[in-house]
């Protein structure tokens, strides 16, 4: 049957959905949802009906249900769905269900055929002559050469560069200094000769929206030789995510090749081009695994995404096959990168001795490529380990290790990140002396390094934390905005920038919290929320609704969970039948983290929750 709503048209025989008459890419289960919705518009559906229906034998939990349930609603709309407490969902958008054009032509066919069948019919030879054309004229267009290059052909992906930058002392493989790319048949490349490697990696909140507009795509890497291999790490920034790997070979000629034929893969450029929920990440990652299942890098890349759902045993079994394939090539590097999801898909499960023997193997495999960046990573990991054993001394021992062997990459966001995480667990632990000398070796060394201007608003954003009460915050709060006034979509200050709005609608300051939301441009989750707070605050009931859906349909899009559930229990507390309170109700239920729970344990008793 083809049901046809809104953009959207969705045959339920071959479970293609459509809109505006392209297909959309969306997971097998959830169209068999769809059609389900769809068949049964007219009742509630159980969720042990779906169960049955979709998921059939095998063993799954309730919760997968609903999280196909906001996965289509991510697609159709919020009101598309709705959720009847206890008893389970019904589609609501108005739908027409069109029979198949081809079936009714035949249906009239056959019953004109059935009237007619005694009386034979006379054709003229002119009709047999004109047949015999159209078959002539059909097997000469089918068979006609064609040039095969032609064939298949998308159009060029446009890619700019920072030419890869490798150590002079790396003098195995010549004198060469940096890796450069050309134009073919895929790429359309364009070198950015004006900046290194580091300076854009150090400064790309704000040289890539410089350059975003002419150059949405923008890759750049560090070379490393070491033991006859050429090692690479690349990154390749767009307009909302980055994709990242690392690519090994015996040339610079064939870690070229490596690499161009992994990034021309279109599935990235869309990762990379608008705002994906983990679930639709998930989707498109799915589909490139099964395409490319030697792609290493992909298959990484979708273990994270399991890990960022929460779905442990599913990134745990790709894990394992990438261990095994890592394994079987001689990989090292990917075998390091194998051990160290798993530590964190147990460490994610409370597994911890486990995860710190995965560690341990780690650490092992990358020593063997000289690999410090991701030693640095694997001891920053012990790090939390450590601090779950309430151990201070093995966390700062873990994390100044982190910090040297990052120094020794000349990777200065992770040496800066050991530094100020060491900083922030010395305040958990009590050591005041410590808290602060960390956290001014890292003010020191961002001077050394004379880095742009928001990398500074760490030290404040970190006093901040120090300081016991929201007045004696609001100072440093404000100096992170300062620090990031080029750079207004910087975490930090968007973080002090929630922070301080809170404060201001708590001390009745609305003229401030109103200039503060005035000053915000960009349209994010983040900033519907801040206005979704000071429309509350003035009790302005439809603006706050407005806002409020907004900033949760984004931050579920974005897939910053937290900030969806803040968003949900606000809605949750606003009395307004406008509202599907039972819907929000039900997301918090089934995804709030306990850590988010504690946070916000009042709200959710007063709410039953």
């Amino acid at each position: 049957m083809l049901y046809a709503f809104k953009d959207f048209k969705f045959d339920s025989d071959s479970l293609l959905l459509t809109k505006n008459g392209e297909p959309l890419e969306v997971r097998h289960n959830e169209l068999k949802l769809l059609a389900l919705l769809l068949e049964h518009s007219a009742r509630v559906l159980s969720k042990e009906h779906i169960l049955s229906y979709v998921w059939q034998d095998k063993v799954v939990s309730e919760q997968v249900v609903f999280q196909n349930i906001s996965q289509l609603r991510s697609i159709f709309g919020d009101d598309a769905i709705k959720t009847f407490p206890k008893r389970g969902y019904q589609w609501q958008l108005n739908t027409e269900a069109i029979s198949p054009p081809q079936t009714e032509v035949t249906l009239t066919q056959a019953s004109s055929e059935s009237t007619q069948a005694a009386t034979p019919v006379k054709r003229p030879l002119w009709l047999y002559a004109v047949l015999a054309s159209f078959v002539f004229v059909l097997i000469t267009v089918i068979y006609w050469p064609i040039d095969t290059d032609q064939q298949g052909m998308e159009p060029a992906i446009k890619l700019a560069y920072i030419p890869f930058a490798m150590p002079q002392e790396n003098t195995d493989f010549g004198d060469f200094t940096a890796i450069t790319l050309n134009d073919n048949a895929r790429f359309n490349v364009t070198a950015l000769t004006h900046l290194t490697s580091e300076q854009f990696q150090m400064s790309a909140e704000l040289e890539y929206p410089l350059l975003a507009e002419a150059h949405p795509f923008i890759l750049t890497g560090e070379v490393r030789a070491y033991k006859q291999q050429l090692y690479l790490d690349f990154l390749l920034k767009g307009p909302f995510a980055d994709w990242q790997g690392q690519l090994s070979a015996e040339s610079d000629k064939a870690l070229i090749d490596q690499l161009l034929t992994h990034l021309q893969q279109p599935f990235i450029y869309d990762l990379l081009s608008q705002p994906l929920s983990p679930e639709l990440k998930q989707a498109k990652l799915s589909i490139a695994h099964q395409l490319a299942p030697e792609d290493l890098i992909v298959l990484g890349s979708l273990i994270s995404v399991y890990r960022e759902t929460r779905e442990h045993e599913k990134a745990m079994v790709l894990a394992d096959k990438l261990a095994s394939i890592a394994l079987s090539q001689h990989n090292p590097q990917q075998l390091g990168n194998a051990l160290l999801y798993q530590s964190e898909i147990l460490t994610g499960m409370k597994l911890f001795d486990l995860s710190s023997q995965k560690l341990a193997l780690a650490i092992e495999q990358f020593e063997k490529i000289d690999d410090l960046k991701r030693q640095a990573d694997v001891w920053h990991a012990q790090s939390w380990l450590d601090d779950q054993n309430n151990d201070y001394p093995a966390v700062k021992s873990s994390l100044l290790k982190s910090a040297l062997l990052a120094y020794n990459a000349n990777d200065k966001p992770r040496e800066l990140d050991a530094l100020t995480y060491l900083s922030k667990m010395a305040l958990v632990h009590q050591l005041e002396d410590e808290k602060y000398h960390y956290l001014q070796q890292a003010e020191n060394k961002m001077k050394a390094y004379q880095l742009p201007s928001y990398h500074f608003a760490m030290v404040p954003f970190h006093y901040a934390i120090f300081a016991a009460n929201p007045s004696d915050k609001e100072p440093h709060l404000k100096q992170v905005l300062e620090f990031t006034t080029l750079t207004p979509d910087h975490w930090a200050a968007q973080s002090s920038r929630q922070q301080l709005l809170k404060h201001y609608i708590n001390q009745n300051r609305l003229t401030e919290a109103q200039t503060l939301v005035d000053s915000l441009a960009s349209d994010n989750a983040q900033n519907a929320y801040l206005k979704t707070l000071l429309a509350q605050a003035l009790q302005q009931t439809e603006a706050m609704i407005r806002y409020g859906t907004r900033a949760f349909e984004q931050a579920k899009l974005s897939g910053n969970q937290w900030l969806s559930l803040d968003v949900a229990l606000l809605l949750c507390n606003t009395p307004n039948i406008q509202l599907n309170h039972d819907f929000y109700a039900q997301y918090i239920i089934d995804n709030a983290t306990a850590s988010w729970r504690q946070n916000n344990q009042m709200q959710l008793v007063a709410l039953n929750l």
